[in-house]
């Protein structure tokens, strides 16, 4: 029965590297079997019924993101050292493993399998998820409902439709809360703009990125006066990606969506008028673009980006001098998130729920985020009230309050085409283009490519 429970476990979660090519239960059709197997042998072994009589809270995530947030924001959270902390009695550890090379989703699957051999105090209770891989942790039975917690829709009902949605198993069943919403805009270069379209101001600025055709028509304009429009390709593939009409897998066919090739053909155009380049997101090259003698106009992001990974906080760069400013760019988009998950079987339930509602559902706690982490909060009524208070603005972004922008972006998101092969189909379709763009390879060869690694990492998929 062991053998069994693993198996199930296996194919419902599609559990990373070592355990690639089992696939979406969702979209092979068999997750109403698999979910019955697993939850059948679930008395054997493989979880226990949650309680709340745990000493020790464990938590799994990837980086100190969430940890700071719980330092900085919770209510009686005494911090102990860099990876301990205390909640009343209730010891808090955290597991972090860094998301290089898979390891984080390693760590946390290879714990999962044998959460029911562990010792009490051992076990996982709450970990973290990120948009690209939730649905292979959601669609498995060592996540718990949120509704058997005790949270209800109306506790959760100021928060973002998208953030739910990406947390929701096949059945329908919400599987985790986040308190952050990731909405995207396109951040400008406030001197480029200023030197080629004779503006920065936001409004102004929208007008010459208001669709693709606009677009990549400034591209050149920018290119003639010696910039990037964009630092690489890769900067706008979520944009176009988050815009599909259909699901990269159906059937068990894997489908190239239009707009993925809309992506390939208006990159191909910009890259090879040296309009912008095929550097890797996080290289060297793509971050030269922080810094004014890098020479590029815009990126693509979420708050998280400008405020955390454009080098803001370093003296020289472009958002320490407050030379960003934000736009609503050709199309709405959404990048990354954290999603908070409690393990099926904690011991410690009661105190996931408090920490769930505190941090996802307090209109205090959210709106402190704001002002102090700069983030955007998941509630509607704390962020557009933030978005019209005069008293907030972004010294990242000159001054400016981005917040309605990012309120307009998250109502129209639509994650209908959402599935668990999202990731590996979308870093293998990139990396498979890069040959195309830089001239190595032909399109055809470079969508081969693309087949036989996507094949290979899931072996049940054919196109």
């Amino acid at each position: 029965m062991k053998k069994k429970i693993v198996s199930a476990l296996l194919c419902a979660t599609m559990v990373a590297t070592m355990f690639a090519g089992c696939g979406s239960s969702g979209d092979s059709g068999d997750s109403g079997d698999a979910k019955k197997d697993s939850s059948q042998a679930s008395g054997d072994a493989t979880v226990s019924d949650s309680s709340d009589d745990g000493k020790v809270l464990n938590i799994y995530c990837w980086n100190e993101e969430f940890k700071s947030r719980i330092t900085d924001h919770y209510p009686g959270y005494e911090e102990v050292d860099a990876t301990h902390g205390k909640i009343g009695d209730v010891e808090v550890n955290w597991n972090i493993t860094p998301n290089d090379d898979n390891a984080y989703q390693n760590n946390l699957d290879t714990t999962l399998l044998s959460q029911a051999d562990a010792a009490a105090d051992d076990k996982i209770d709450l970990f973290l998820v990120e948009a690209d891989y939730a649905l292979k942790y959601v669609d498995s039975d060592y996540t718990m409902p949120i509704k058997d917690l005790g949270i209800t829709d109306d506790d959760l009902s100021k928060q973002y439709q998208y953030t739910k949605d990406i947390v929701t198993d096949s059945n329908g069943t919400l599987k985790g809360v986040s308190w952050q919403g990731c909405p995207g805009v396109l951040f400008y270069n406030r001197e480029a703009a200023k030197e080629v379209l004779g503006t920065d101001d936001p409004d102004e600025v929208q007008k010459y990125v208001k669709d693709w055709d606009t677009f990549n028509d400034t591209a050149k304009k920018m290119k003639d006066a010696g910039y990037k429009m964009t630092s690489s390709v890769n900067d706008s593939y979520r944009v176009y990606s988050n815009n599909v009409s259909t699901k990269w897998v159906n059937d068990g066919k894997i489908t190239i969506d239009d707009n993925i090739m809309k992506w390939v053909e208006d990159s191909k155009a910009l890259y090879d008028a040296k309009e912008t380049s095929s550097a890797e997101l996080w290289s060297d090259d793509w971050k030269k673009g922080f810094y004014p003698d890098g020479k590029v106009f815009c990126y693509f992001g979420p708050a998280w980006l400008v405020n955390f990974s454009m080098a803001a906080d370093t003296k020289g760069s472009i958002g320490y001098e407050g030379g960003w400013g934000a736009a609503q760019g050709p199309q709405g988009f959404f990048w990354g998130g954290t999603w908070i998950c409690a393990a099926q079987g904690t011991d410690n339930a009661s105190l996931i729920k408090d920490i769930m509602l505190k941090m996802t559902t307090d209109d205090d706690i959210m709106k402190d985020i704001v002002v102090k982490d700069d983030d955007f909060v998941n509630n509607k009524t704390v962020m557009e009230a933030m978005a019209k208070d005069s008293s907030y603005s972004s010294k990242i972004l000159g001054g400016q309050n981005p917040l309605s922008m990012y309120c307009a972006g998250v109502e129209n998101l639509d994650l209908s085409n959402l599935s668990s092969y999202d990731q590996g189909c979308n870093e293998e379709f990139q990396n498979a283009m890069k040959g195309y763009f830089e001239g190595s390879a032909t399109l055809d060869e470079a969508l081969d490519q693309f087949y036989k690694a996507a094949e290979e990492k899931y072996p049940e998929l054919s196109h």
